[in-house]
Formats: structure tokens, sequence, C-alpha cells
């Protein structure tokens, strides 16, 4: 009896040190993808006031919770029972990605100075319309990471038994999101200990020159992001294409393969915005036109 107890606690162990090593292997895969991931939602999670940031990003945290939820299952029925259906995935995420890279460079490219009344409206509606935005494409775009980081997890543990698959998984998709989040969240709240250290230093000292400096940073810092955010958006899409596609992958292969997976996702991104805007129009002239088909 003694010794059945003692062989399932060894059992136990080796499994622990099998899930140790594949996801210690799996982590280090994913650590490009997961620093992009912590470029994109820093920069979505902040611009909000400051009584609101920790809520809208706990909201953001609780979606990609259940992002992963969701995923996780539904990426090792795939995986057992259909695998090629994880590589249409990925490609229709990368779609997504580049689309919203692009779209954001356009934005920026093409922006106009809003007009007195805009900004009224816009002011108006960021307690509720623009916040909901915000927290939705964040965990949309939350999604589309996940996708991509579990089934890159999942296939470092291809070779393992079926337990050790799940769990490893299951750990990455966790140590992904307390990481991100956790670390976006000490972003985000720079400028309040900042003005906390100013206060307690009575405006000389270390304690002033510190809080100084993480006040004055955190603008910078969300201008980087912003602009790490976008590049990491089109990184990730090309490298999805890049490395799924045989086509991309065997295109240009003296460029270095960082230009190439940029390349590659500003292209898609520009054509899916030109498809989308097209289908948009159409779309709004085809609903035009129906009053008068009324009548």
């Amino acid at each position: 009896m003694a010794s059945g107890f003692f062989a399932i606690l060894d059992d136990i162990t080796a499994l622990m040190d099998d899930v140790a090593v594949a996801t210690k292997i799996a982590t280090r895969k994913t650590a490009g993808i997961l620093g992009d991931d912590l470029a994109v939602n820093a920069e979505k999670a902040t611009g909000f006031l400051s009584s609101r940031e920790l809520p809208v990003l706990w909201a953001i945290t609780k979606g990609s919770f259940i992002n992963k939820l969701i995923i996780v299952p539904i990426a090792l029925l795939l995986n057992a029972f259909f695998p090629a259906a994880l590589k249409i995935v990925l490609i229709l995420g990368g779609i997504y990605l580049a689309y919203e890279g692009v779209e954001k460079i356009i934005e920026y490219i093409f922006h106009r100075s809003k007009t007195g009344h805009e900004v009224i409206e816009e002011v108006e509606q960021d307690d509720s319309a623009i916040e909901k935005t915000k927290i939705k494409s964040a965990i949309a775009t939350d999604f589309i990471l996940s996708v991509e980081i579990v089934i890159i997890a999942l296939g470092s543990a291809a070779e393992e038994i079926l337990t050790t698959q799940i769990a490893t998984v299951a750990a990455v998709a966790v140590l992904a999101t307390v990481g991100v989040y956790g670390v976006v969240a000490l972003i985000v709240r720079m400028d309040d200990t900042g003005l906390k250290l100013i206060k307690r230093s009575n405006n000389k000292g270390f304690l002033f020159a510190l809080g100084s400096l993480l006040v004055n940073s955190l603008p910078v810092i969300i201008r980087i992001l912003a602009v790490v955010g976008t590049i990491a958006l089109l990184l990730v899409a090309g490298g999805i294409f890049v490395h799924n596609i045989d086509y991309f992958h065997h295109l240009f292969p003296a460029i270095p393969t960082t230009i190439k997976e940029f390349l590659v996702g500003a292209t898609v991104g520009l054509l899916s915005v030109i498809v989308f805007s097209i289908a948009k129009k159409g779309a709004f002239a085809i609903q035009a036109m129906r009053p008068r088909l009324k009548e």
C-alpha cells in the first residue's frame, strides 16, 4: 500500500519535472510574442483618467483570462483531431493584426484636428462609449496574440504526453496573462507613484528627483509604446504569414527575417484596409439605396 502511494508521488514528481522543462522551453519560444503583447496592450491600457486606469486594466485582464479559457481547450482539441485548422486560425488572426497595425498608421498620417464640437462630444463619451470600445479592442487583440502564444506553447510540448501538454499550455497561458498585465499595471501607475514620492520629499532630495523622473517619463513611455505596439502588430502578423505560408517563407531569402516580416505584415495589412474600406462603402451604398428601392 505504502509502495503504491510513493509510486504515485514519484509519477507526479516526474510529471511536474516534465511540465517545468516544457514550460521553460515554451516560455523561451514565446518571449518575443510576450514582448509584443506587452507593448500592444500597454498602449491600449493607457490614456484614461487616473481613477479609471486600474479598473480598465482589470477588465482587460479578466477578458484575457476568458480568452485563454476559450483558446486552450479548443487548441488542444484541434491539435488532436484537426491540426491543419490551427494554421488557418493563425493566418486569420494575422490578417486582423496586420489590419489593425496599418489602420493605426493611416490614422496617424491622415489625422485631422478635431473641431470644438467633436472634442466636447468625445469628452462626454470618455466615461462610457470610448472606454468600452478601447476595452473591447484590447481584448480582441489579446485574443489573437493569445492564440499564437498557446499554439507555440503547444507546439513546443508536442512530443510530450497529453497530460504534460495540457499542464504546459495552461502554465504558459497563466504566466503570460499575469506577467504582461502585471507589468502594464506598473507602467500605468508610474505617474501616481511619482506624485506620492514628490509629496513625501517636500520638493527636495532623492525622492523628489525620482518622483519627477517617473512623472515626466510616463508620457514618453506611452508615446514609445504606441509606436512599438504598432510595429509589434505588424511584426507578429508578418511572422505568422512568413512561418505558415510557404510563398512568404521563401520570398526574398536575402532580406533579414525581421524586415521581411514587417514588410509582409504591412503589405497584407494595407490590402486588408483597402478591401475592408471598399466593402464598407459598398455596404453603405446598398443601405442608402434601400429606401429608394422601396419607393
